[in-house]
Formats: structure tokens, C-alpha cells, sequence
């Protein structure tokens, strides 16, 4: 091709920039992500998805171990639940690992690099000799199955463009609840017939299962792209900044851990979505912990009826992507369309606020059926009618934790919405690892009824919150101290 009009074709034909490789050459540029084909875009999703899917069944399916483990190693049923807890307070921590790995060399690096760690730690938590070595084991586990959760949703939605974000993210969503509701259920019955050990050697499997297709998957990071880019091309790529091994810790601790600490602390938004979110996830752990202890009090049920009253968990976690692409297909996407209409300056972007609609539909549902669950489970009402009621609460509660959490990324824009999700997945796991820890006394205490009431009376504090953000939420983001832009 002549030099004159001073570009090259790539391998591909495609035509390049011969100055320098810095952004993508057009709407069409063949690597962005989004132009990858819908196989492969969808190939990738599952393959993340699932992977993370491993990270969340790892934390509860020891959750029926925990008795075990105090009759073996001789420790009191709070330190029996420790592996649980510091699993679920390891992966509060595991951005510290990932987002400084997806910066430097690409999301696929994460995934490539921290499985194996983490499957490591299961391995030798499978082989621990004691609750020391247990609950060590399963704390750094935790720390290195995180960045492959953390890095899955940034990776989906490098893949997809903001208008079926809500789709895909749906079914993400509904993992990290699905995977810890489905994990109690393998354990109890890994438990009865092969021992605890099996619980880890079960999740190794799994990881190893999951990690094979992430091995065939494409980098997605447009940074580490276009870096490529420039180098097969021998052409000027994205700038790097040039930093001094301090003046690099110092940038990671304020950007990745600092930044979402004072969002987390400063803006009204990430505050009451950490808490809301944050809650709802420990509710979540609440119940596997406490479910088996209510069924078997109430109902007489044995481990395998332990295992199998999370049925309607799973149920109730699996169904949430229904009402949410229902609601996106029917509301949200029709709303868009008008919007892009009557403003079809593209940089004018669709108020966030939009993404509420189905928090603001399942808010109230979730504090009701709590409270149907507390005071039908009892022995003269078949135990179908707490399970069923149990699930509708989680199907709810889903859909409160994906549009919230939608809204507030969408408020703070790809800048600072990274940040605002470290701070949403320090709080929610951080509360996921205190609630276990008084869950069995609570219930043991307060019967099944006055404690899910307690539970319910609180989420119903938190039931106004989306209507507040639909309200106020323009007033709330004109007062951030971050930039919002799209």
C-alpha cells in the first residue's frame, strides 16, 4: 500500500494509523471487543460468569462442614465457622489483587494467573491438619478467587455496549447468590457421604473444570489491546506512566484501595448502595448458615433435608433474570429509545436513575416475604410454604442488588464507577463474613420468627432507598465530588 496516505493494513487488512496505535480505528475496528463475533462475545461471558461461579460455591459449600470440623479439631462451633467467614473476608480483598493486575497486563492475565493460586489454597485447605491451617488456607483462597469476580463484570462489559449491559449483567448478578445458595447443598450431601475434604477437593474440581475455557478466551482490555497493537506494529501505543517502584504502591493504595474507602464514606450514592447491597448479601449468608438449624428445629429434617430446604434458594436466585430482562425488554429499552429521540446528541447521557425500576418493583416484596417465612415456618404448616416464600424473597432480592448496583456504576461513569464497585464488593463481602458469625446464636436465641423479623424490619428500612435515588438521585450526583460524565 503506498506510503503516501500514510497508513499500513495488518495481518487482517485492516487498515491502521501509522503514527501511533492509541485508540481504535473507528466503530468497526475488529479487536474492540464488541466487534468480536456474537459467539465468541457470549463464549467469553459464560467462561467468566462461570469462573466466578467457582469463586462464590467455594465459600459456601464448607458451610455443612463447620460441625465436623468442630468435633475433629476440637474448637467451638464459632471457630468452626472462621474458614467460612475469612473466605468470604478474603474476597472483600481480592481487588487489591485483581485491579492492579487487569491495569498492568489485561483482564485475561487476572484470570490466567490468580485461578491457579487460589486452587492452590483449596489444595491445601483440603490437606489442612488443623482449624489454624483450615482457616489460613481458606482466607488467602478467598483473596485469590476474588479477582476473577471482580474482573468478570468489567470483562462483560467490555463486550457489550450499554444498552444491553442490564442484559447480560442480569445473569452475572444472579451468580454470586445462586453459587452460595447451590454450595450448602453440594456440601451437605459431600459431607454425609464422603467427609469434609471432599468439600475442597469438589471446588478444585470445579476450578479446574472452569479454568479450561477461560485458557481459549481474548484479551478485552482496550489498553492492553491497543498496547499489543502497537507492538506487533512497531508503532506508538497508549501512553504508559513512567513511575518508580514507591511512587507505584503509593498510586495503588490511594487509586484501588484508598479511592473506594472515601466513596464509600463521602458520597451519599456508594454509601447507601454499599449498605442496601452489603446487607442483602449477609442476609444471604445468614440464611446458609441458619436454614438447616430452622428446618431441622421446626421440621425434624435430617442432613439430606438439610441440604435439599435450599432448593428454594436456588430456585428463587435462578429466576431473577426473568423479571429483569422482562423488565429491561419492556421498560427500560423502550424508555431509552424515547430518549435518544428527543436527545440525539449522543454524549447526553440516559439518567441512571432509569436503571431503578426493578429495585423499586422488589424493595417492598422483600421485607414481606421475609416475614411470611418467619411465621410459617412451624411444624403445623408444611414446610413447602417458608421454602417457597424464602425463594421469592431471593428472587426479590436479586433484583434489588443488580439495578442498584447498575445505577450507582452508571452514576460514576467508567472513571470512578470501578472504584464505587471495589467499594460495593469491600462491603458486601466484608458484611457476608460477620453475619455467619452470630447467625446460628441469633436463631438459636430468637426462634425463627422474631429473628427473620428482625432481619425483615431492616430491609424494610432499606425498601424506601430506591425511590429516594428515582427521586433525588440528579440532585445527589450534582453534588458528588467525583465526575459522573459517560
Amino acid at each position: 500500500m503506498s506510503t503516501d496516505k500514510n497508513v499500513e493494513a495488518d495481518d487482517n487488512g485492516v487498515l491502521q494509523q501509522a503514527q501511533n496505535a492509541t485508540d481504535w480505528d473507528g466503530p468497526n475496528d475488529p479487536d474492540n471487543p464488541r466487534n468480536f463475533s456474537l459467539r465468541r462475545r457470549l463464549a467469553t461471558a459464560f467462561a467468566v460468569t462461570f469462573l466466578s461461579f467457582v469463586s462464590t460455591i467455594a465459600g459456601s459449600i464448607y458451610s455443612p462442614a463447620h460441625a465436623d470440623i468442630s468435633r475433629l479439631f476440637g474448637v467451638s462451633d464459632e471457630v468452626a465457622i472462621l474458614p467460612l467467614s475469612l473466605y468470604n473476608f478474603g474476597m472483600a480483598f481480592g481487588p487489591l489483587v485483581g485491579a492492579p493486575l487487569s491495569e498492568t497486563f489485561g483482564r485475561r492475565a487476572v484470570f490466567l494467573t490468580t485461578s491457579p493460586i487460589f486452587a492452590l489454597f483449596i489444595l491445601g485447605s483440603g490437606f489442612s491438619q488443623g482449624a489454624a491451617s483450615l482457616i489460613a488456607c481458606r482466607f488467602f483462597a478467598g483473596v485469590f478467587a476474588s479477582p476473577a469476580l471482580s474482573n468478570a463484570s468489567a470483562t462483560i462489559v467490555d463486550h457489550t455496549a450499554g444498552k444491553y449491559r442490564a442484559v447480560l449483567l442480569a445473569f452475572y448478578y444472579s451468580i454470586p447468590f445462586f453459587g452460595a445458595v447451590l454450595g450448602p447443598l453440594l456440601g451437605g450431601f459431600i459431607v454425609q457421604t464422603k467427609g469434609w475434604r471432599w468439600t475442597q477437593w469438589t471446588t478444585l474440581f470445579f476450578i479446574i473444570t472452569f479454568y479450561i475455557p477461560i485458557i481459549f478466551t481474548k484479551e478485552s482490555y482496550k489498553r492492553t489491546i491497543l498496547r499489543q497493537r502497537a507492538k506487533r506494529l512497531g508503532l506508538q501505543g497508549p501512553p504508559q506512566p513512567k513511575r518508580s517502584f514507591l511512587t507505584t504502591i503509593k498510586y495503588f493504595f490511594m487509586t484501588i484501595f484508598l479511592r473506594p474507602i472515601h466513596m464509600l464514606v463521602t458520597e451519599p450514592i456508594v454509601t447507601i448502595v454499599c449498605v442496601y447491597n452489603g446487607f442483602l448479601f449477609g442476609l444471604m449468608y445468614t440464611f446458609v448458615v441458619a436454614s438447616p438449624l430452622v428446618f431441622q428445629h421446626y421440621y425434624g429434617f435430617g442432613i439430606t433435608g438439610q441440604s435439599l430446604s435450599f432448593v428454594g434458594l436456588m430456585i428463587g436466585t435462578a429466576s431473577a433474570p426473568c423479571p429483569l430482562f422482562i423488565i429491561d425488554r419492556y421498560i427500560y429499552q423502550p424508555r431509552l429509545k424515547l430518549f435518544r429521540v428527543e436527545h440525539p446528541d449522543e454524549d447526553d447521557p440516559f439518567p441512571p436513575e432509569h436503571r431503578l425500576y426493578p429495585s423499586r418493583i422488589a424493595s417492598f416484596i422483600i421485607p414481606a416475604c421475609l416475614l411470611v417465612f418467619a411465621w410459617t415456618a412451624h411444624a403445623e404448616i408444611h414446610w413447602a410454604v417458608p421454602i417457597a416464600f424464602q425463594g421469592l424473597a431471593f428472587t426479590a432480592t436479586v433484583m434489588v442488588y443488580s439495578s442498584m448496583n447498575l445505577f450507582m456504576v452508571d452514576a460514576y461513569g467508567p472513571l470512578y464507577g470501578a472504584s464505587a464497585a471495589g467499594a460495593a464488593m469491600l462491603s458486601r463481602y466484608g458484611l457476608s463474613a460477620a453475619f455467619p458469625l452470630f447467625a446460628l446464636k441469633f436463631y438459636t436465641a430468637l426462634g425463627v420468627g422474631w429473628a427473620t423479623s428482625i432481619l425483615a424490619f431492616c430491609t424494610l428500612v432499606l425498601a424506601p432507598m430506591p425511590w429516594v435515588f428515582w427521586r433525588h438521585g440528579e440532585l445527589l450526583r450534582s453534588k458528588t465530588k467525583y465526575e459522573t460524565s459517560t
